[in-house]
This record gives C-alpha cells, sequence and structure tokens, in this order.
C-alpha cells in the first residue's frame, strides 16, 4: 500500500475522459455499429436535457434496467437525479458498445454508481461494469493515497448514491489506514514535525504559523482540504484504527485553523458568495465551528493533545458567531476542563474597537467569568467528594486574579462590578493574595476618586497572612492602602521575625545540648543559635541575648502602641477583629460592603492617624536593621 509521501497534489490531474471527447466517441461508436449490424438506433433515452439514440441489443444485453424497460416502451426518460447526469450515461454507453473504456481514479466512481443503477452485474453480462469497477476500486485505488483522494472527491456530486454504495466509506477507511502507517512508519518517528506541538506549546495562537506547520506533511495537507463530511468521517476512523489522540489532535486543529479561524477563509467566501457575501461565510464556518467542537476530545485528554491556545482562539471566533445554545455550553464545557493548563495572558481581554459601555459587561468579560464560576463549581464538587484535590483551582485562581488586574486600570469598571470579579474566586481557595493585591493597587491608582470606606472595603478581600514577604513590604509603604493593612502588614512582619529568632534559637539550643551530651563541654566554636538561617550563622552567646531582649523590647513597645490606637479610635470603632498567630479570626460579623472591615483590630480608622503607624514604621525599621547587623556578624 503507498504512502502520502513526497509528491504533488493529486488533483492536479484529470481523467484523459473529457465530456466533448466522450461524446465523440459514442457518436463514432454509435456509427460504427450501425454499418457493421446494418441497423438503425431505435431506442431513445432522455437523460440530463439530452437525447441519445441508441441500438436495443447493447443496451439490454449488459443493463437490467433497460432489459425491464424497453419491454414495453422504445422510448425512456431516466429520472433527475441520475447519477452523474448525461457525462456519466455517455461512458457507460460506450462501455456497452464494447468500447475499450480506460477504468481511471477520475471516473470510477461515477461509472459504479451509474453501473447499479442500471443494474449492469454479472447476471447479464460475465465480468460486467459492476465487477470491474469494484476490482479497480479494490485492487487499485485503495492501495494508493492519491488515488483514493480522487476518487473521495469525485463522490461528492455523486451523493447519497456514493455512500450508499459505501465508495465513501470505504475510501474513508483507506485514508485512515493510510495516515495510521505514516504515523507508524519507522523512519519518520524522528520527523514529525507537523504533528508536534512543542514550538507552539506557551505562545498565543497565530493562524499564519499553524498553516506553516501543517503544510511541512502533505499527507496531513491533503486531509484539511477535504469537505467537513469527508474529513468527520476520517477523524472518526483514525480513532476507531487505534491512532492516537496526540496524533489526532494536532489534525482537528489544523482543520479549524484553515476553515474557522482564518480570517483570508472568510474573506475569499465572503468573495465569491452570490448573494450575501458577509451571511453566507458566517452560515459556513458556523457549521463547521459546531462540528469541530463534537469532535474534540474528551476530558482526560484534551489537555495532553490540543494546545490550551486553540480552545480560547475558538472561543473568541465564537463570539462574533450565533451559534446554537447547545454548541456554545459544549465550548465552555470542553475550555473549562483544560483551564487549569491555561495562562491569564490566553484570558480574552476586551476589544475596545467592539467595546460598549464598561469593560464589565464586556461580551469577553462576562464569558471568561461563566467559565471560570463552571471551573469553580465543577471543582470544589469534585474536591468535596475527595476525588481530587483542589490544587488546580488555586491555579486558576491565580490566573484570574492576573487577568482582573489587567483590566483592573479601566475607568470605566465601576467598584461593584470589580467585586463581583473578585469574588468569582472565593477568598478560600486562593493560596496566595498576591495578585489579588496587584489587582486591587491598580485598581486604587487608577480609581482616585474612591472614598476611604470604598478603599478599605476592597482591602477587606486581601489577607495579610497569604501574602510573601515582598508584598508584605510593599504594602506597609503602599500610600493607597488603608492604614488597618498596613498595621496587619506590620504585625506580620513582627511573628515572622519572633519565629524565625524562636527557630533559631531552638536549633542553637538542640545543637549546645547534642555536643555538651557528647563531649562533657562546649568547644569555644560552638554553633550559634543562627546557624542555618536565612541571615546569619555565628552570633555568640552573649550577642544572641542581647538581641533576643532587644526584639523582646520593641514586641513590647508595638503591643504598647497598638493598645493606644485602640484606645484611640475606640470610640468611632465600636467592634473589631484580631488577627492571632496562628491566623484565626475573632471577628463576630462581616460587615456589608461599603462599611469598614477590620483586619487586625483597627476598624474604621481615620487616616490622620498615620502619625502612629509612622512609629510603628521607625520600630519595623530597627527590627530589620538588627537582623542586618546579625547578618554582618555572622559573615565575620
Amino acid at each position: 500500500m503507498e504512502s502520502p509521501k513526497g509528491r504533488t497534489s493529486p488533483l492536479m490531474g484529470s481523467s484523459p475522459y473529457s465530456s466533448p471527447n466522450i461524446a465523440l466517441l459514442l457518436r463514432r461508436r454509435i456509427l460504427s455499429w450501425t454499418r457493421e449490424t446494418k441497423l438503425e438506433p431505435s431506442i431513445s433515452v432522455h437523460v440530463g436535457g439530452k437525447i441519445f439514440e441508441l441500438h436495443k441489443v447493447p443496451l439490454i444485453s449488459k443493463c437490467g434496467y433497460f432489459n425491464k424497460a424497453l419491454q414495453n416502451s422504445s422510448e425512456i426518460e431516466l429520472p433527475e437525479n441520475f447519477p452523474g447526469g448525461s457525462e456519466s450515461f455517455e461512458m457507460v454507453m460506450l462501455f456497452t458498445y464494447d468500447f475499450p473504456l480506460i477504468i481511471d481514479p477520475f471516473n470510477v466512481s461515477a461509472l459504479r454508481c451509474v453501473a447499479d443503477f442500471l443494474e449492469m452485474a454479472e447476471e447479464y453480462h460475465p465480468l460486467n461494469l459492476v465487477e470491474r469497477s469494484d476490482l479497480y476500486l479494490n485492487q487499485v485505488v485503495f492501495q494508493n493515497w492519491d488515488d483514493t483522494l480522487i476518487v473521495l472527491q469525485k463522490c461528492i456530486p455523486l451523493i447519497p448514491v456514493s455512500e450508499e454504495l459505501l465508495i465513501v466509506s470505504r475510501c474513508v477507511e483507506s485514508l485512515a489506514f493510510m495516515a495510521c502507517m505514516e504515523i507508524l512508519e519507522p523512519e519518520r518517528k524522528t520527523n514529525r514535525s507537523a504533528l508536534s506541538m512543542q514550538g507552539l506549546t506557551g505562545r498565543n495562537w497565530n493562524c499564519e504559523i499553524v498553516k506553516e506547520i501543517a503544510g511541512q506533511d502533505l499527507w496531513i495537507k491533503d486531509l484539511i482540504a477535504l469537505p467537513f463530511e469527508f474529513f468527520k468521517q476520517i477523524i472518526g476512523s483514525l480513532r476507531r484504527q487505534g491512532m492516537r489522540e496526540k496524533y489526532v489532535g494536532p489534525i482537528v486543529m489544523f482543520y479549524a485553523n484553515k476553515w474557522v479561524l482564518s480570517k483570508k477563509t472568510h474573506k475569499f467566501w465572503e468573495e465569491t458568495s452570490e448573494e450575501n457575501g458577509i451571511e453566507d461565510a458566517n452560515t459556513k464556518v458556523i457549521t463547521i465551528l459546531e462540528g469541530i467542537i463534537d469532535l474534540l476530545p474528551l476530558e482526560e485528554k484534551a489537555g495532553n493533545s490540543i494546545l490550551v491556545a486553540f480552545y480560547f482562539a475558538l472561543l473568541l471566533r465564537s463570539l462574533s458567531l450565533n451559534l446554537r445554545e447547545d454548541s456554545k455550553i459544549k465550548l465552555h464545557e470542553k475550555l473549562v476542563s483544560v483551564l487549569h493548563l491555561a495562562r491569564h495572558s490566553d484570558f480574552l481581554l476586551p476589544e475596545k474597537r467592539n467595546r460598549s459601555g464598561s469593560v464589565g459587561s464586556s461580551l469577553e468579560v462576562e464569558t471568561m467569568e461563566r467559565i471560570v464560576k463552571m471551573y469553580v463549581a465543577g471543582r470544589r464538587k469534585i474536591g468535596s467528594k475527595g476525588q481530587t484535590p483542589l490544587r488546580d483551582l488555586s491555579v486558576v485562581a491565580d490566573s484570574w486574579d492576573q487577568y482582573i488586574t489587567e483590566i483592573a486600570s479601566d475607568l470605566s469598571l465601576g467598584i461593584e462590578r470589580f467585586v463581583q470579579l473578585i469574588e468569582v474566586i472565593p477568598t478560600v481557595d486562593r493560596e496566595t493574595h498576591d495578585h489579588l493585591y496587584e489587582a486591587i493597587t491598580t485598581y486604587l491608582l487608577e480609581h482616585s476618586g474612591l472614598s476611604s470606606e470604598e478603599k478599605t472595603s476592597l482591602c477587606y478581600y486581601i489577607e495579610c497572612r497569604k501574602l510573601s514577604h515582598e508584598k508584605c513590604v510593599h504594602a506597609v509603604q503602599n500610600d493607597q492602602m488603608p492604614l488597618r493593612l498596613i498595621v496587619q502588614a506590620l504585625f506580620l512582619q513582627q511573628i515572622h521575625t519572633h519565629q524565625a529568632l524562636k527557630d533559631c534559637s531552638d536549633s542553637f539550643r538542640y545543637m549546645q545540648s547534642s555536643e555538651l551530651a557528647v563531649t562533657g563541654t562546649l568547644t569555644p566554636n560552638s554553633a550559634s543559635p543562627y546557624d542555618g538561617c536565612p541571615h546569619s550563622t555565628s552570633l555568640s552567646n552573649k550577642e544572641y541575648e542581647s538581641a533576643s531582649f532587644r526584639i523582646q523590647a520593641l514586641e513590647k513597645e508595638i503591643i504598647s502602641l497598638k493598645k493606644s490606637l485602640q484606645c484611640e479610635n475606640s470610640a468611632t470603632v465600636p467592634s473589631f477583629r484580631v488577627m492571632g498567630l496562628d491566623g484565626s479570626n475573632t471577628s463576630r460579623r462581616r460587615k456589608p460592603f461599603g462599611q469598614v472591615r477590620g483586619c487586625v483590630g483597627f476598624g474604621s480608622m481615620t487616616w490622620g492617624s498615620q502619625r502612629c503607624a509612622g512609629r510603628i514604621l521607625k520600630l519595623f525599621r530597627r527590627i530589620g536593621l538588627l537582623r542586618k547587623g546579625k547578618g554582618k556578624g555572622m559573615r565575620k
């Protein structure tokens, strides 16, 4: 069986039997028969607007249809749906007049369909046209990639007869089998660039690059040039015959890229349409897109065989088309299944040229919001059953926070809508609040007209204990943050410093006790309590005790400041909550949107109280300098 290797397209050639040639050959053959038999044509056959004057003997000797029909009449009109029309009839009549007709890939499908209609089987003549056509299909066409493609293309105007005779299905199975052999062929295992998605991983979808990759293998180029109905059948056959999904998926992607995502194809359809170009082009794209959605692999195989950027490219294309509702739901479900593999840059941003009103009401943002909500609901449902961990959910949460950071700077985005976007991901499902902090900071910078209460309400969603050290430091110095968040960040830094010193102290005592147990004495170069700590490794006992005493004194001063601040604001704040060392929350209730929500115990605090925060900042700097001093001592 010939594989589809380096060659030109199989449709570049054509049959030697053109319509004028066939008609001329048939007329000559009829005249020759008349001279040989001394009999004039006595049968009139009407087909495709033409009238053929023929002899009765050749017709009834090979055609069961005429054998029955000519018993009562000498004039016959064939139906309008006669396979192939008058041209196919002319070729078959040459065969009935014993002309040495050459069967080739360009005419065999038409000959086979007409032979079936006219009942040209062996019961009327040995090795009749039905048997000859089948023999040629089985022994020649289905053994060759190019011939099979030609026959499949020629079956299009012969549908549904070519489908009923299984010509189409046999072509499909043959092409699928040869494609599988192409994948399994040993010498090509190290050179399958077209089906390797490594070059596209981590990049946004680019139609031209994908088109160039698809054209590197001619057999793939041939498949994606087929009409969608044939292509759909081939994909089904590839899967039935065992081709792995990592090879099938890219073929589907290449097809969709050519016929759905390519602007050049859409423009071509518009220009070649006889009536409403845009509407006709959209109709064709919708039909193919809805079929592509059905061809996309199942959930467990989707992420391994198809690029996530491709799903988002289809999603973006679907927004401008009037898809059926069930197709929209299917596409969203397919995308939900791979959302944890997406980057925030894959998410659909509002297009300014199409935007009307607020960015929050744009079709792109609303679609992304709906998909993320579907993902969150599905993952939490799975996680509640203990089937899978919620790790993927935190990844999606991180991407979503980066996404809303990009749209937070839009001045048309109201605070209520911004809060709705934040709440798409529950706070507990965020492992880190770094990107959420960035989103809120961006929003506060661009929306300078917010009141203190609105700022505080937004910052309620930030949990400082889920911020990284860098973000905590940034929050302390961020003028956009309310005082309560600044103080919370300060106290968390205090807690971290205290815990770091405690860990170093425990490590130091353990090493000292171990050495004493082994040797009975301590060596002059005994390990310091900062051995193994990130900032220092060699402080003496006196330095350690002095440092511990100073840290404790600073902690007491901070606690004193905290109490004074609480007293200062007790007249305006009836209740507050304190975040304990273990991260527990002691607040009794959550206040409604627009009101102040305490984080560390300061509730609604006037911005003038930042004088106290300045003192706390000075204490924090002293702690930092102390730690740096320890690091310098370590390096000496």
